[in-house]
């Protein structure tokens, strides 16, 4: 069962009877340029639907404008949807009560933004144990559960510092720490690592996926970079102009492109960091007698391994048991690039 479900949504930025209209028109067909010259109103979303599972990296890809910040701000009512439902744990947010809702945001869920708001005044302990804080949490069992999360992002000595002393990835570390200290079930992360130098981000998207292993999150991750999405994600949704283009696992999007769009964003794709050997393997045979690598190492980690061996790679399931096989000649043709191939 999905933790999250966003059904049929639709976001319309107007007012009054011409955001109606534009919602009407938008409905029947009208695509989101000539929506905005007909009625003034900007498309946000159209029929936007997709499941997020408990416990998985869920990415929302798409250049800007293409409505994946306003995507991620329904599902904790930042934003209303103009029409659509949007459930989490079965229940639809919408009806949530003012006192509900604040709870639900205090609680359940909480957001890392891409520019870290963080508190300028307030240290490092203070702006981790900020939502415990506000929680009523007291003030021994707040600093000892803040300290946990500041020393798993790697700032410990840092807890008296304040923003300015600290770099912009250690800033973003202190903000997926604060969001992680009041233990929600669901993590909102719209762009956080974008405003990183490219070696601080790459250090962040490896960090997060670290601790991700352990904690099992339920994360909503937005991004404008599909490598970081594809390197990340679980699921991968890609959005353009409000509507969904294609959903699916990194290996299907970038193997299966369903559109022309989605198969220009996959052409630069280096695919022996996604693709994997589940997906290339031959079935086994009984002489192979090579070195052996899991369903899901992917090609860049086993072209050593292949260049080593004379014999193909063994390919075994989380039984040890060898369920395919993969030569070099199978490893080069999975390296090769096929997406512009319809």
């Amino acid at each position: 069962m999905a933790l999250i479900e966003i059904r049929n949504v639709y976001k319309i930025f107007g007012t009054g009877r011409a955001e109606e209209t534009a919602l009407d028109l938008a409905r029947a067909g009208v695509e989101k340029n000539d929506l905005l010259v007909e009625t003034g109103c900007t498309l946000g979303l159209k029929d936007v639907s997709l499941s997020v599972e408990r416990g998985e990296t869920f990415v929302v890809m798409g250049l800007s404008g293409s409505g994946k910040s306003t995507l991620i701000r329904h599902i904790n009512r930042l934003i209303d949807p103009t029409a659509g439902q949007i459930l989490v744990d079965e229940r639809d947010v919408l009806e949530l009560s003012p006192e509900e809702l604040l709870a639900f945001r205090r609680g359940a869920v909480s957001m890392v933004f891409q520019r870290f708001a963080l508190f300028p005044h307030m240290t490092v302990m203070e702006n981790v144990g900020y939502g415990l804080e506000v929680q009523g949490v007291e003030f021994v069992q707040r600093r000892r559960r803040a300290m946990r999360w500041i020393e798993d992002v790697g700032l410990i000595g840092y807890e008296s510092a304040y923003p300015a002393q600290l770099s912009g990835g250690m800033q973003q570390r202190v903000g997926l720490a604060r969001a992680l200290c009041t233990d929600p079930e669901i993590l909102l992360m719209d762009e956080p690592f974008s405003a990183l130098d490219p070696l601080i981000r790459k250090q962040m998207q490896e960090h997060l996926i670290a601790l991700q292993r352990d904690l099992k999150k339920t994360i909503v991750f937005i991004t404008h970079d599909l490598d970081e999405a594809l390197k990340l994600g679980d699921h991968v949704a890609i959005l353009k102009d409000g509507v969904v283009d294609q959903i699916g696992e990194p290996e299907e999007i970038l193997l299966n492109p369903a559109t022309d769009y989605v198969r220009e964003f996959v052409r630069d794709v280096k695919r022996g960091r996604v693709v994997t050997a589940g997906s290339i393997m031959t079935p086994p045979r009984s002489e192979t007698t090579g070195p052996t690598v899991s369903l899901d190492t992917v090609l860049q980690e086993m072209l050593p391994k292949c260049i080593e061996s004379d014999a193909p790679l063994r390919v075994v399931d989380d039984a040890g048991a060898v369920v395919g096989a993969v030569s070099r000649e199978t490893l080069l043709r999975g390296l090769a690039d096929h997406t512009g191939k319809k």
